[in-house]
């Protein structure tokens, strides 16, 4: 047999979930620790990630 599949939409508040968070500017910020070093600048960087929405920001030490 095959799976179950559900035929409900899904809310507007599960679709909206994170984005108007982000879009209001409140972002989840997580430190990248895989890539710390920047060759264009030539220094140390710490770069952050966005949990929700996967914006990338990079700051120079």
């Amino acid at each position: 047999m095959g799976d179950v599949v559900a035929f409900r939409k899904p809310s507007l508040k599960t679709k909206a979930k994170g984005k108007t968070l982000c879009g209001n500017g409140f972002h989840k910020w997580e430190i990248e620790h895989e890539k710390q070093f920047d060759v264009k600048q030539g220094a140390l960087v710490t770069a952050w990630r966005c949990k929700r929405c996967g914006e990338r920001k990079v700051k120079a030490l």
